[in-house]
């Protein structure tokens, strides 16, 4: 099903032995476009500890109505884990040290995510990006919470802000990303589809797509309280006439 990660930012994540902390944040793969961990705000229990929990941590989906998120961890088990500055780029040494800790298999080895759940046909790669990756080891980790204050541009003009981010809950890949047109448009909020973006500029943090700005304020309004089903994608899909995934 389709999930939007702002909404699941705060859930409560149940531990083995008792409550942990509460999300906060997501990293995603930039090169396969999947949420690679979780971002843990441990409050008051743990003062100055940041975590990140894998998917591969996860044992069964999230309770939607009571948000909260059941893993296979202990508090102990956290309280030991590597320490990680979220605030800055995640190093590849650093996963490393993370995922043999907690006995996670290294997604760039073992095959999984080797195949993108979603491959968008685009460019995001520019110089100061890839000295920056090439510093803190090769890493193609991203944070929501930035990418959320990306300038959206379409062909003819800019048109609104990065505001949100619709994943499959089943797989964790990102489907589309929700444009905040408010600002410049009477439109509101409009889903992009990853493949219908030309490429992003992570030091500029802008966000291109293909469209025009005439195309994107007609385009199917979207609704956080309704979420994404597949009537609203039928409806966006035959309005920029573009070939379905499904």
């Amino acid at each position: 099903m389709l999930r939007s990660i702002k909404n699941i930012i705060g859930y409560v994540i149940k531990a083995k032995d008792g409550d942990i902390g509460k999300v906060g944040d997501f990293y995603f793969d930039d090169e396969y476009w999947v949420i690679r961990y979780m971002i843990i705000n441990l409050g008051d229990w743990l003062h100055d500890h940041g975590v990140l929990i894998a998917p591969a941590a996860f044992t069964g989906k999230p309770d939607w109505e009571k948000r909260e998120f059941p893993v296979g961890l202990t508090r102990q088990m956290v309280t030991k884990s590597p320490d990680i500055d979220t605030h800055k780029p995640v190093s590849r040494q650093k996963e490393a040290e993370l995922n043999k800790y907690f006995q996670w298999p290294l997604y760039w080895q073992s095959g999984f995510g080797a195949t993108p759940v979603i491959l968008p046909a685009m460019n995001t790669s520019d110089t100061g990006s890839k000295a920056a990756k090439k510093a803190v080891g090769d890493s193609h980790l991203r944070s929501y919470l930035e990418v959320a204050q990306y300038n959206i541009k379409a062909l003819d003009g800019e048109i609104g802000h990065v505001d949100d981010i619709i994943i499959d809950d089943e797989h964790w890949g990102i489907r589309y990303m929700v444009i905040d047109t408010h600002k410049w448009l009477p439109g509101g909020k409009v889903l992009v589809a990853l493949d219908w973006i030309k490429d992003i500029s992570w030091e500029n943090m802008d966000v291109n797509v293909g469209l025009t700005m005439e195309a994107v304020k007609n385009s199917p309004g979207y609704d956080s309280t309704t979420g994404v089903n597949r009537e609203y994608e039928n409806r966006l899909y035959d309005y920029y006439g573009r070939p379905k995934y499904w």
